[in-house]
């Protein structure tokens, strides 16, 4: 078929790269220059599918008021829109127990099968890119244990390769942790891993390439019609595209190019910070990824750099930095590696943001308009899970049976 893209994100390029490996012509439309260069630009990271949870929790709601009065808070509220409160309220239904865990194991089901994936599109194609196994949760207090035993309750029943550490074990595996800075426990789980997302677009784009995949880059298009035969039509040209198919995964850029098919998807901008810098000292460094369970701020050794990420900003937008949330970033870095990173020199510091459902999963499958497929609402998680979602897609439009059970992750959901 001929197939149309919108968005070059990681989501959108691994989508165009699963359905080129099925026979489809594809077209990438993205309005930026390149591939990656928003959500996906420097976000965390993190492939750790055990720890792909919904943020509507039990509990949620009162850690997160929690949170809004304290100085590094990892939630911030900015000026939320008429949209980011109809969400909230959403979010709130969906922090009840029993939907909570639904939608865990959805994206968890997810999140499992895209790492597998990744794996093997790196082994196939050959693919290096700055990466580290091994991903380590730390744990200040015993009290941030006694939050954490209902996880680790869950990856012992899911049988998830774990363990959990004392400090001593901890340091055998990261070396260069403060021994100054309070550590309680650890949680290790060795067959994750943390790796570069935007480095990974750019070699799937040129394996997408490679097999015929065009990318029409500095392109802005026009809303989707209902009108068929199917067709795309870039602004300021009056030419339609005609597609056999069209891919949305735009990221929260997804929401008014679907509003006139009716589709009104209950999506909004969660902002996320990164600071990146170059490696001080290597004795100094982590030598993977780590999550600092209090703050919900994870470091990764990504190369040559580290990289520390966090913060869930709601009503905000990404040209403005809070410097509430940048300097959480620069103390949880400071209390685990002082010496790992030149924080005086060229710092990459970057706010993206995360397009995220109230309930956690994305939307994933047909849209219900004819010819229209959504890949989209893919939260803090779009690495984590783009390509499981991308492969599901591909294989749900060339009218296959997906590998895995997809019950849960199309619009239906919204309907019900």
């Amino acid at each position: 078929m001929k197939i149309a893209v919108i968005g070059a994100g990681i989501v959108g390029v691994c989508s165009a790269y699963e359905l080129a490996r099925q026979g489809h012509a594809v077209t990438v439309f993205e309005r930026h220059g390149s591939v990656g260069e928003e959500t996906s630009f420097a976000n965390a990271g993190v492939v750790a599918p055990s720890y792909v949870t919904p943020w509507a929790a039990p509990g949620m709601p009162w850690k997160v008021l929690q949170h809004l009065l304290g100085r590094h808070a990892p939630v911030r509220l900015g000026w939320p829109s008429g949209a980011d409160l109809r969400w909230m309220a959403s979010w709130l239904k969906a922090c009840r127990s029993a939907n909570y865990m639904t939608n865990r194991e959805r994206m968890q089901r997810l999140a499992f099968y895209s790492r597998e994936q990744l794996h093997n599109t790196v082994a196939r194609e050959r693919l290096e890119f700055d990466r580290s196994e091994g991903y380590m949760v730390l744990l200040r207090s015993a009290k941030d244990l006694d939050l954490a035993q209902k996880n680790l309750d869950f990856l012992r029943d899911a049988g998830v390769t774990h363990k959990l550490l004392d400090p001593p074990q901890a340091l055998a595996i990261e070396p260069a942790l403060n021994p100054e800075t309070p550590l309680h426990a650890a949680i290790h789980l060795p067959q994750d891993e943390v790796g570069n997302c935007r480095q990974f677009a750019l070699l799937i784009k040129q394996q997408a390439e490679d097999m015929g995949v065009r990318f029409a880059f500095n392109t802005t298009l026009l809303p989707l019609s209902r009108h068929q035969p199917l067709s795309l039509q870039v602004k300021g040209s009056r030419t339609e595209l005609p597609f056999d198919a069209v891919v949305v995964s735009a990221g929260v850029a997804s929401l008014p190019l679907v509003q006139p098919l009716g589709l009104h998807l209950p999506m909004i901008a969660v902002h996320g910070y990164s600071v990146t810098a170059a490696i001080r000292n290597h004795l100094d460094a982590p030598r993977s990824g780590l999550m600092d369970e209090r703050y919900k701020v994870s470091i990764s050794r990504l190369g040559q750099r580290i990289r520390v990420a966090g913060s869930a900003e709601i009503g905000g937008s990404t040209q403005r930095h809070h410097p509430g949330a940048l300097r959480t970033l620069y103390k949880v870095l400071s209390d685990w590696f002082p010496g790992g990173a030149k924080i005086s020199d060229s710092l990459q510091i970057w706010k993206g943001a995360r397009p995220m459902m109230p309930d956690g999963p994305p939307i994933l499958g047909a849209s219900g308009i004819p010819g229209v497929w959504l890949n989209v609402g893919h939260g803090s998680s779009g690495w984590a899970l783009a390509n499981g979602s991308a492969k599901v897609l591909c294989d749900l439009i060339s009218g296959r049976q997906p590998d895995i059970d997809i019950s849960g992750l199309g619009i239906d959901r919204l309907r019900r």
